[in-house]
Parts: C-alpha cells; sequence; structure tokens
C-alpha cells in the first residue's frame, strides 16, 4: 500500500491513522497495529511457512506494526497447547527468524508478544502434561486453591526466561518486544490481587505486587540494551472477570505504572473491551489515554475496533456506530493514545488497513464466525 498525504474513506479524514509514529529510533509508517491473536497453528510450537506468510500478507497491505499471536518462553508450563509457538529452541527460533524476515521484506515492523499463562493452564495440559502450572499464589482466576504457591527459585528461573527470548528476539532480527500482562496470565496474576496472596517481597501491597513485572521489564532492557523497544501488554479485566480492576482510582493506576517505566517500559498496550468506555468517573480519557496521561510514555488503544460491516460502514457516514468512529479519530488527533490496534477485523482481512485507507469499504469482510473458517 502506497501511503497518501491524506487519505480519505468517504465523509471521514482517516489521515491520523496513516501518519508516521516515532519510538525511539523505530518509526511506523502509520499507526494501525496488529494486535495479537492467538491461532494454534504451530505444531510442536514450530512456526512454519505458513505463519510466516500470513503475517507478511498483513505488513504488505499497511499494517505499520504487528504483534504477534502469543509466544511462549522457555518454561515447561508456560503454554497449555502443543501448537502454541514456542519462543524458544533452534528450530522454532528459526521460524520466527523468517517470520520478521518476510515482514521486514516488504516494509513492515514486528514484535513477538512473550507469553507465559501461568495458572490458566489446567495441571496436566500438553505439550508437558508432567510439569504443574505455576502462579504467585497458586491460585486459579476464581481464587480457587490448585497448586503450591511459586517459590523464590521458580520466580527467578521465570524472569531469566524472558529475558532470553528478549535477547533471542533482538539476535534474531524482530524491532522490539511486547511482555503479555493482561487477561489473567502470569505476569497478570502477580497484579492483580484476587491471584495473588503472597506476603513476601512480591505481594501484599499493590506495589509489591507490581515487582514481579518490573522485574522481567528490568531483566528484559538489561538483555537488549537501552535503545530496544519493550511494549507491556496491560488489562484491568481478566479472562471470565470483565470487571476486574487492578486499580480503581488514578492515583491506583499511576502506582502500578511507575515501577513499570522505571525499569524501562518504553510504551504501553491498553487492552480493554471497547475503546470508547471512560475508565475512571469524571473523565472521558479511556484506559489507554489514563495510562498516557500518568506516565508520559506513548499508548496503543485497542477493543473493538473494526469488528463488523456496522462499523465499518461508519467510516463513510453510513450506519450505527457513527460517534465511536468520530471518537477514535478526535482521541487520536487529540494524542490521547498513539497508535491503534485492531484484532478480530484483521485476522479475517488482510487487506483490512489498505482497504480502509483507500475507501474500498464494500471490499472489506466483516468478522463472523463463517470468516473464520476463510483465514489466510
Amino acid at each position: 500500500m502506497e501511503n497518501q498525504a491524506s487519505p480519505v474513506t468517504g465523509k471521514r479524514n482517516v489521515a491520523a491513522l496513516f501518519e508516521p509514529f516515532t519510538l525511539g529510533t523505530l518509526t511506523l509508517q502509520n499507526r494501525v497495529v496488529m494486535a495479537p491473536m492467538t491461532r494454534n497453528f504451530s505444531p510442536g510450537g514450530v512456526p512454519g511457512a505458513d505463519v510466516a506468510a500470513y503475517y507478511r500478507r498483513r505488513a504488505e497491505n499497511g499494517v505499520g506494526l504487528i504483534v504477534t499471536e502469543g509466544t511462549v518462553v522457555n518454561h515447561p508450563a508456560a503454554s497449555g497447547s502443543p501448537n502454541i509457538p514456542n519462543f524458544h529452541g533452534d528450530e522454532a527460533l528459526a521460524g520466527w527468524k523468517k517470520v520478521a524476515e518476510e515482514v521486514h521484506a516488504v516494509g513492515g515492523k514486528i514484535f513477538p508478544q512473550l507469553w507465559h499463562v501461568g495458572m490458566t493452564r489446567p495441571n496436566g495440559s500438553l505439550p508437558h502434561p508432567e510439569a504443574p502450572s505455576v502462579g504467585p499464589s497458586g491460585l486459579d482466576l476464581a481464587g480457587e486453591q490448585v497448586n503450591e504457591p511459586m517459590t523464590p527459585e521458580e520466580i527467578r528461573a521465570i524472569v531469566d526466561a524472558f529475558a532470553q527470548a528478549a535477547a533471542d528476539a533482538k539476535r534474531i532480527g524482530f524491532d522490539g518486544i511486547e511482555l503479555h500482562a493482561a487477561h489473567g496470565y502470569l505476569i497478570d496474576q502477580f497484579l492483580w490481587e484476587q491471584t495473588n496472596k503472597r506476603e513476601d517481597e512480591y505481594g501484599g501491597s499493590l506495589v509489591a505486587r507490581v515487582k514481579f513485572a518490573a522485574d522481567i521489564v528490568r531483566a528484559c532492557r538489561e538483555a537488549v540494551g537501552p535503545i530496544f523497544p519493550i511494549q507491556f501488554r496491560i488489562s484491568q479485566w481478566k479472562s471470565g472477570f470483565y470487571d476486574a480492576k487492578l486499580a480503581t482510582t488514578p492515583e491506583q493506576l499511576e502506582q502500578l505504572l511507575k515501577p513499570l517505566v522505571e525499569a524501562g517500559v518504553d510504551i504501553f498496550h491498553c487492552s480493554t473491551r471497547r475503546f470508547w468506555e471512560p475508565e475512571f468517573e469524571g473523565s472521558s480519557l479511556n484506559f489507554a489515554g489514563w495510562v498516557k496521561k500518568l506516565t508520559g510514555k506513548p499508548t496503543i488503544s485497542v477493543g473493538s475496533v473494526g469488528l463488523d460491516q456496522e462499523f465499518t460502514s461508519a467510516f463513510s457516514g453510513q450506519g450505527a456506530g457513527t460517534s465511536d468512529i468520530d471518537q477514535l479519530l478526535v482521541r487520536l488527533e487529540n494524542k490521547e493514545f498513539d497508535l491503534v490496534a485492531v484484532g478480530r477485523a484483521l485476522l479475517v482481512d488482510p487487506a483490512w488497513a489498505a482497504k480502509i485507507h483507500d475507501g474500498r469499504y464494500d471490499e472489506i469482510k466483516s468478522f463472523t464466525p463463517a470468516a473464520l473458517s476463510t483465514l489466510s
């Protein structure tokens, strides 16, 4: 897709979505980010040529930054499926090197999302059924005791595994990393009071619960040096617990974010289910807006962007959702946040960004269950 100065889709000028963005020494061609989406298409944990082609198609159709599906660090209980890709081992890393090369060949940028699922993994899950699932207190997301709390030795081993994955990402040619600390997975389980009942340095107060995440960020920063971008994905909600809150006030959110910034986070990927919803009473700022306001760091907003034909038709001033489109563009233009992540719309339509840029709404594939059967 060739960049134009002022792309217009029907009645809506979407130039703000297609302005370049610079993060340190990294420059993106536009503000559209492909959100990470688990697909289970890597048998044995190894991404193949089909995975490389999948990401290349999104890059060549104008996505500014691709964040890969969750890729698991080197720990036996990091994954609950043999088809989720690893980010360790010679074969898997060779596959990911090819992915990065294919994306770069068409001018794209790409971060791997580094992941450990923690206690969301049932005991006995493949690919390592012998390994017990781990979490800060051995509690599942409902707060039920399943396993023993993690030992200090286990904590250190997983911190080291994230750091090694970060170093490998830089070595094989990725443009940065994303740490998955959202949606109730391991890092988030340390952040959340419901799943972290520890009484040592990793639990108790809100600031203490941030220590595990900050240790991982700091270890990754040491592994990649001062320039390589570290992106941190965070959410209030958890899988199956959509009303959960890490912070109920801006003051609490600032306490949570400060140690992460000090440890070396460059940009926050702020996951919400609906980008237009305000995070706290008395302000229209969404989650990404508040994180940027409190940290001064750039943020990515995400949540129901481009999900269906009704949403897409609003770009041309037709149908419902027009005010939501207005909000997205106005908020971006007002620098409430810096980038916009698109998930399921890009999953079913590799050319979503190019079609929005060019005003080809009638060609956009809607996200439906049937559309998932035609993924490419």
